[in-house]
């Protein structure tokens, strides 16, 4: 990257430089056009530089976009990896060991775990694929969200933590015209990223409201370090994670907000981030239209 943008700031450079030194030759070979050539030249430097301006921001750009998608591969193979390793080990523990009924138990749920983890990847892999395909259409139907919502709850919290660390406040039989598939994705991703950005065991309010004006609302609120202002415009970005690469601790591949934006994109909905008090993020989605 380094080199190429000497090459190009070098390019820049003589390119201008022979402009001018052509322009200096003609106004000398023809001095009665000299504010001709000038007005000429000024307006052909300022195209060449805007042009040149440019090139180096989609340049910029696509230098992002290829490390971004680097550092996509390496999580995902990191999030492969590191699941299939553990069901590895407890499968061998359980044939090479003689264990009680009780501890296979034990083994097979940690095991089961490990495989909804993959399988929640492989999804948001899969839904991505076909958000990327502009004549994708989602298969709506009625459904009970209030019912999908607690199941992902309940799944989620066995997985987090031995205490209370999901709070759902939820309205009864709330029934929504959408994918069932894609929202499920999206409801899995917002608690999943609040858990992810909590501290050990700590309280995430999860709340499905149905408004008097047809109005559907769904937020998880979060008490973790929150978002900053400035990156709130780009979490929604495919691959984009906050911070630095190097340093970062969290495990993701920054798909998760980016299927979330998408999909509600696709079902005419919005969502918001907000700071949560004292500390921590709300993300609230609505639903315009869609209570029944």
């Amino acid at each position: 990257m380094k080199r190429a943008l000497v090459l190009f700031y070098f390019l820049v450079f003589y390119a201008i430089t022979q402009l001018l030194w052509w322009g200096y030759l003609l106004v000398n070979y023809e001095p009665e056009r000299k504010g001709m050539i000038i007005g000429e030249g000024i307006f052909f430097l300022l195209i060449f530089i805007w042009g040149a301006m440019r090139l180096k921001k989609l340049f910029s750009g696509e230098h992002k976009q290829q490390q971004q998608q680097q550092n996509f591969l390496l999580a995902v193979t990191h999030e492969l990896k590191s699941p299939l390793a553990s069901v590895k080990l407890y499968i061998q523990t359980i044939l090479k060991r003689d264990l009680d009924r009780e501890q296979q138990k034990v083994f097979l749920s940690n095991s089961l775990k490990d495989i909804e983890r993959l399988d929640d990847l492989v999804e948001n892999v899969l839904l991505t694929t076909k958000l990327e395909n502009r004549s994708f259409n989602f298969p709506k139907e009625n459904f009970n969200l209030t019912e999908l919502v607690d199941s992902v709850v309940d799944r989620l919290q066995k997985n987090a933590c031995s205490s209370q660390v999901l709070r759902p406040e939820l309205d009864e039989d709330v029934v929504i015209h959408a994918d069932k598939f894609a929202i499920t994705n999206v409801v899995n991703n917002l608690i999943e990223n609040a858990i992810k950005y909590s501290p050990p065991c700590a309280t995430v309010d999860v709340k499905l409201k149905e408004s008097e004006n047809r109005k559907i609302i769904f937020s998880v609120a979060d008490h973790g370090q929150g978002i900053p202002e400035e990156e709130k415009k780009n979490i929604f970005n495919k691959f984009y994670r906050i911070g630095n690469e190097s340093t970062r601790k969290t495990k993701g591949t920054g798909l998760g907000l980016y299927i979330v934006k998408t999909v509600l994109q696709k079902h005419n909905a919005s969502i918001k981030v907000k700071d949560n008090t004292p500390s921590g993020s709300i993300f609230e989605v609505t639903f315009e239209n869609y209570a029944n």
